[in-house]
């Protein structure tokens, strides 16, 4: 029962009284109402306070009843004017974004805690992952631009060798989207230098049109690029495991006879006298090695051309492998690597088997799958910190809807529609998903910002490194921020917690209010 009185102070209907809902539990009500006659809406919100013994002075409703909790219920009437509630004033917020606010005001409870943790796990998510993935798109980017600034765009070669790459090499500089092409001989030897041996692999260039194709200038870190006569340029990783420099002479054996040495020394098994010196002085010249003079070291930071590559004459591959005046390929340097496999089909237009063109995204697909396949593990990897948060957002609200069973009950009781219930709940997750997803944003643009201070700082303050240069190659952490990676982020944090939050929002406006109020 509601005792209502009239209050002539404000001109608005107002009422004062006790609503006993329970022998136990009386409920103590100043209820302030302002109607708007166009819309007539109407919004409930609840509030309680738990008394025992006498009720406190200053209180704007008498409860007496020792013992007994008593409940303070405000009905917030919704018109043009505004909300109106209990001497609160003008209040321009939905009933159920009120209450979830309100719901989330730090109480010093474990409630509080839980909730500042799944913020903060939140936030932690969207920042890795950020970080991480605009590492391994910046990384990812300078791989790439160390393959193309090594390897050619496009190569020509066969299965066995070019014999008429003259005319060839003129059909493919015709060719829309070519910019330049270079000869080259390429393949394993042996080489020597003080009894250290290694099996690298020799590319013979002619130096002029090579550097219209590749600028190898720019990767001499020592000496220079000198190819005349007989002499090399070889990797920085190579000359290291040689213990080279520049002026030393290295030799140079080629596999390229060793069809020729197999048979030379079948023959010598079975010679005898004259026949047997024949044999032995055929075989000298066969496997006769090459000594070559550095004249540079080159250094492109990618690890595989540093410590796998020596730079010679063309002509010095030629006698290696034997090829007379033969190559083993072609070349191709276009306008933009990115459209060279447009490129490659216009040339294997008039390409006889068994010549192929391959680009170097072809050369080097596997590396580049690899690199991709890391990148795509790593989101789903890291995107569990804020599935875990959204979890802490998902018990959260379960606890607050089993401690506020008893307000859900009065709410359902008093009108209130299970959209309204369930955007009470929704609320607190959605602000707590967006207020983490907005931080870890914030976080993460800045440590994107800083990546090289903050990794200067862990390898001088705590020995820590996190990005050594020996073994990635690159001065400094590349990062490249996509905006389309950023806003999948983002949104799918923000989504992920909403989602969490909705089950038991869901859940807590079924709630059946005869129950929830059977035993108040």
């Amino acid at each position: 029962m509601v005792l209502a009185n009239a209050d002539a102070d404000d001109g608005l209907p107002s009422t004062h009284g006790t609503v006993t809902l329970s022998p136990r539990l009386p409920v103590c009500g100043w209820i302030r109402q302002t109607f708007e006659p166009a819309t007539m809406s109407a919004r409930v919100g609840i509030s309680t306070a738990a008394t025992r013994g006498a009720s406190k002075r200053g209180t704007q409703s008498d409860c007496k009843h020792s013992g007994a909790a008593a409940l303070t219920v405000s009905f917030f009437f919704v018109g043009k004017n505004g909300v109106y509630s209990n001497g609160i004033g003008d209040l321009k917020l939905p009933f159920s974004l009120f209450l979830a606010l309100r719901y989330l005001k730090p109480k010093r409870t474990f409630l509080s805690i839980i909730t500042l943790i799944s913020v903060l796990g939140v936030t932690l998510g969207v920042t890795v992952l950020i970080l991480v993935i605009s590492v391994m798109t910046g990384f990812d980017r300078e791989l790439r631009q160390k393959v193309i600034d090594f390897d050619a765009h496009i190569l020509v070669t066969t299965e066995d060798i070019l014999t008429d790459w003259r005319d060839l090499t003129v059909k493919i500089r015709n060719t829309p989207g070519v910019i330049a092409t270079a000869p080259y001989v390429q393949g394993p030897v042996i080489i020597d230098f003080q009894n250290r041996r290694l099996a690298p692999v020799i590319r013979g260039v002619d130096p002029v049109q090579e550097e219209n194709v590749i600028p190898l200038r720019k990767f001499i870190k020592e000496g220079k690029l000198d190819l005349e006569g007989e002499s090399t340029v070889l990797g920085v990783d190579l000359a290291r495991k040689l213990r080279i420099g520049v002026g030393d002479k290295l030799t140079v054996y080629s596999p390229g006879n060793l069809g020729h040495v197999l048979d030379a020394l079948k023959r010598l098994e079975n010679a005898k006298g004259d026949e047997e010196k024949k044999v032995i002085d055929e075989l000298r010249d066969v496997i006769l090695p090459k000594d070559l003079t550095v004249t540079g070291i080159f250094e492109t930071g990618h690890y595989l051309h540093d410590s796998e590559f020596l730079l010679v004459p063309i002509h010095i591959g030629q006698e290696l492998y034997g090829l007379g005046d033969a190559l083993h390929g072609i070349t191709v340097k276009t306008d933009d690597p990115y459209s060279a496999e447009r490129v490659k089909e216009s040339i294997e237009q008039f390409l006889q088997p068994p010549q192929f063109a391959e680009t170097w995204i072809d050369m080097n697909r596997q590396f580049f799958e690899a690199v991709r396949l890391e990148r795509t593990v790593m989101f789903f990897l890291l995107f569990f910190i804020v599935v875990v948060a959204a979890f802490g957002i998902m018990s959260t609200l379960i606890t607050v809807t089993v401690q506020k069973r008893r307000e859900i009950g009065i709410m359902k009781a008093l009108g209130a529609t299970i959209s309204q219930i369930v955007w009470v709940f929704l609320g607190q997750g959605t602000v707590v998903g967006l207020f983490g997803t907005l931080s870890g944003l914030a976080l993460g643009m800045t440590l994107i910002r800083y990546r090289n201070e903050f990794s200067h700082w862990l390898a001088t303050t705590l020995h820590i490194e996190i990005f050594p240069r020996e073994v990635y190659q690159f001065s400094q952490i590349p990062a490249q921020v996509v905006p389309q990676d950023v806003w999948i982020i983002c949104i799918s944090a923000f989504l992920i917690c909403s989602v969490a939050a909705l089950i038991p929002a869901y859940f807590a406006a079924r709630l059946d209010p005869v129950k929830a109020l059977r035993y108040e």
